[in-house]
C-alpha cells in the first residue's frame, strides 16, 4: 500500500509542478501584452497631443486671415459680419412628427357604441360597463 501512495504522491506532485510552470509562462506572457498595451497607449497618446498641437497651429486666426486674403479671388471669402445672421424667430423649423395615431373609423375598429359585435351582431357589453365573453351556439362534450 505504501509503494502505491509513494507512486500517487509523486504523480500528484509532477502534475502539480507542470501546473505552476504553465500558470508562471502564462502569467509572463499576460504581463508582457500587458506592458506592450502600455507602450501603445502611450505612443497613441503621445501623436494625439502631437496632433492636438498641429490643429492649434494651423488654425491660428492670423494664419487663417492670411489664408483667406490669399485666396480671395478664387474663394470668395467674405468677413463675417453681425447683418448676415438673422434672429432664431425667423428660423423655420420642422414640425415634430404627429405622435397620434391614424384610424380610418375608430368606431369599426373599437366596435360599435351600443356594445354589440359589428362582425357578429351578438352583445358583449351589459349597458354599465361590463364585458362579457361571447357565447357559442354549438357545445362539443369534452
Amino acid at each position: 500500500m505504501r509503494p502505491f501512495l509513494f507512486i500517487l504522491s509523486a504523480i500528484v506532485l509532477m502534475s502539480l509542478a507542470f501546473w505552476a510552470y504553465r500558470e508562471n509562462y502564462a502569467t509572463q506572457r499576460a504581463l508582457k501584452d500587458v506592458s506592450n498595451l502600455n507602450r501603445e497607449i502611450a505612443a497613441l497618446r503621445e501623436a494625439l497631443s502631437q496632433q492636438n498641437a498641429e490643429w492649434a497651429y494651423l488654425n491660428r486666426p492670423s494664419r487663417l486671415r492670411d489664408l483667406a486674403a490669399l485666396n480671395f479671388d478664387s474663394l470668395g471669402l467674405l468677413p463675417m459680419e453681425p447683418s448676415q445672421f438673422n434672429r432664431v424667430d425667423q428660423v423655420a423649423f420642422p414640425q415634430p412628427p404627429s405622435t397620434e395615431p391614424t384610424l380610418a373609423d375608430p368606431v369599426d375598429t373599437v366596435g360599435t357604441l351600443d356594445g354589440t359585435d359589428s362582425s357578429t351582431g351578438s352583445s358583449t357589453n351589459d349597458g354599465e360597463g361590463h364585458v362579457e365573453p361571447p357565447t357559442t351556439t354549438s357545445e362539443e362534450p369534452l
